[in-house]
């Protein structure tokens, strides 16, 4: 995954230590109820879209941007389908980062899906019964969004119950 300007600048002086930032995940929808897909660069893995919204930037807009600049596909976002902290990656420079991701559900308004930037080595739709392996972070995201729950978020469970306390 390109590293964002903002984030090389401060890295610049916050060095490797742990950044808390924001992150945006789309699950993407045809009118066939195929889900779109992309094999990360970085991994050779399938997964979900997302990305890092830029600084001032709408997490709805960013789902709409790294959709397009992944794949070359319009999307609409119809609704948030989860929001969760997850857990600290370390990438193999030693930079630490923590992600808040927000996940939108949305739907194809244009565009044909291709390969857009150097991110993905593929990408394209898959029906629900024919996905391909993915880390469960992604496929925890696709169950929610075949659903019509309200959104997820991770501890509201526990907060509840310590709210009754």
């Amino acid at each position: 995954m390109a590293t964002p300007d903002f984030i090389r600048e401060l890295r610049a002086t916050a060095g490797h230590q742990l950044l808390w930032m924001p992150g945006v995940s789309a699950i993407v929808f045809d009118d066939q109820g195929r889900v779109l897909l992309g094999r990360r660069a970085d991994n050779g893995r399938w997964s979900i879209i997302g990305g890092i919204p830029e600084p001032g930037e709408q997490p709805a807009a960013t789902a709409v941007r790294e959709v397009y600049e992944e794949t070359a596909v319009h999307v609409v976002p119809e609704r948030v389908l989860l929001v969760e902290a997850l857990d600290p990656v370390t990438y193999p420079n030693g930079d630490v980062c923590q992600f808040m991701d927000i996940c939108f559900r949305c739907r194809v308004v244009g565009g044909e899906a291709k390969v857009n930037d150097d991110e993905s080595l593929e990408v394209g739709w898959f029906s629900l019964d024919a996905l391909p392996a993915m880390e469960e972070f992604a496929m925890t995201r696709i169950k929610q969004a075949t659903g019509d729950e309200p959104t997820w978020f991770r501890g509201i469970d526990d907060a509840a119950e310590s709210a009754r306390r």
